[in-house]
């Protein structure tokens, strides 16, 4: 017997902050310049450790169902900031009153009600709970900050991410540290060579983003200091230890090259195993091949396209190209790196046609191990607008876009978090240079693909 279709109400808030669904009105969804319903294989429950937005100076807009038409309320929209481990696939509908702020950097994703429940455009991409805090009581985690900071007094580094990234910012990968747990951060660069518009550390002074959520690092931390925290993280994260260099409170890590490989170099001397990774934009390809002779495991290339117009818009690179970035993916590669793309992905954008034929012979020719779903933290319309006159067509959903990918790619995996790959990689991914690009049609993709892996459907519930 055929399920029934799910067909969420729109949800909005009324001027005193009410949350509450229409009667009548169902959900629309926006996929870059594109306005409709939900497609049914894109929706989910929304996940637990999710949040709801009210988006200011923005009218809620819904669709009538017996007019076919779009209709635009005085009330307030409403979006969902999905839990990690989950991807977006598309973007809340509104209109905004003129003079509307500028949302800050989270993403939005469109949210409706159905069946008694929030549901939400959204894949999970990750099965591991690296970033699930439900059952750590704020008072455990405070007590290990108590311990690390009372413990290491003079390692600025450690009073830094426990003082800050902990305490102040409840960063995620802080908290993991303090936990001792999966990945630790390791931030080390107080400058970066690129200006992101949505970087989460830093904005300029003439930039519409008023409030950035953390403060860039403002010191430079010793080989010392850097290596001792690596130590304790080894010894109480015994299975998947994983090191990272590049975090949200700093710039780009191969801006201090000289003190990454000092680092790296002390630490696996003294027998350190496990994962070291950096988190980067790639932008010196020098600097990238001494890390991997350093003892690196891998690399973690942030970029928002492959398509250099696209990428500069939003990177505004500073003394280098994207031709750097695709150099850098090579050097890594061909030493062995684990190289993964630390993809900010944003509905109707990266899942066009014109991104994926630029981002497959990327993946293929670069040898790419793996790619993180990442959610591009911006406002919606700030990024469209920056894009202008660029061409998007249609969008095919992210659904369709993972297997557009795996079809090119085989070897290809999806994730949301750094995989721990031991302390060399054992790599599947093609040598650099080898692949030939194959860019099959929609269709092809398509065809005989209805049953996908657990990996590929993102684990979502079955609605």
């Amino acid at each position: 017997m055929a399920k029934t279709p799910i067909e969420p109400h729109l949800v909005m808030a009324d001027a005193a902050g009410n949350i509450y669904d229409h009667p009548e009105l169902l959900m629309l969804c926006r996929r870059g310049g594109q306005w409709g319903v939900p497609r049914p294989d894109e929706l989910m429950p929304l996940p637990p450790e999710s949040e709801l937005f009210l988006l200011p100076g923005r009218h809620a807009a819904g669709l009538n169902q017996e007019t076919g038409e779009i209709e635009i309320l005085d009330d307030l929209a409403v979006a969902a900031f999905a839990a990690p481990a989950h991807t977006l696939g598309a973007h809340p509908c509104y209109v905004c009153q003129e003079n509307a702020p500028v949302l800050p950097l989270f993403a939005y994703g469109a949210v409706g009600y159905a069946r008694g429940r929030f549901y939400i455009c959204a894949k999970k991409v990750d099965d591991e709970e690296r970033q699930v805090f439900a059952d750590v009581p704020r008072k455990r985690l405070e007590a290990k900050v108590r311990e690390l900071l009372k413990t290491y007094p003079q390692n600025r580094l450690m009073q830094h991410i426990m003082n800050n990234c902990v305490l102040r910012y409840d960063c995620p990968a802080a908290r993991n540290l303090a936990l001792g747990r999966y990945e630790a951060p390791l931030p080390t660069s107080r400058s970066c060579n690129a200006r992101c518009i949505g970087c989460i550390s830093h904005q300029e002074d003439d930039s519409p983003i008023q409030v950035t959520p953390q403060c860039r690092l403002a010191f430079r931390p010793t080989v010392e200091e850097v290596v001792e925290i690596m130590r304790l993280h080894s010894e109480r994260e015994t299975e998947k230890p994983v090191y990272s260099f590049g975090q949200g409170c700093e710039g780009d890590p191969l801006t201090e090259g000289d003190l990454l490989v000092g680092a790296i170099q002390s630490f696996r001397r003294e027998g350190g195993e496990g994962t070291i990774n950096c988190n980067t934009n790639a932008s010196r390809p020098e600097i990238v091949a001494a890390l991997a002779d350093a003892g690196l495991s891998s690399m973690r290339v942030s970029l928002n396209s492959a398509r250099e117009d696209v990428y500069t818009r939003y990177y505004r690179p500073q003394g280098y190209s994207f031709s750097d970035v695709r150099h850098s993916i090579h050097e890594a590669r061909t030493r062995g790196i684990f190289v993964s793309l630390n993809l900010l992905y944003f509905p109707g954008v990266t899942d066009t046609e014109e991104e994926m034929e630029a981002l497959i012979p990327l993946i293929g020719s670069g040898g790419v191990s793996f790619v993180q779903l990442r959610n591009l933290n911006i406002d919606p319309d700030m990024y469209w607008e920056l894009l202008e006159g660029i061409s998007f067509g249609p969008a095919v959903g992210l659904v369709n876009f993972r297997k557009r990918l795996r079809k090119a790619c085989p070897w290809l995996r999806f994730g949301y978090f750094n995989p721990y790959v031991g302390t060399k990689a054992v790599l599947t991914a093609p040598e650099a240079g080898t692949w030939q690009a194959y860019v099959p049609s929609l269709a092809e993709v398509a065809e005989g693909e209805e049953n996908m892996s657990m990996e590929e459907n993102g684990g979502s519930e079955d609605i």
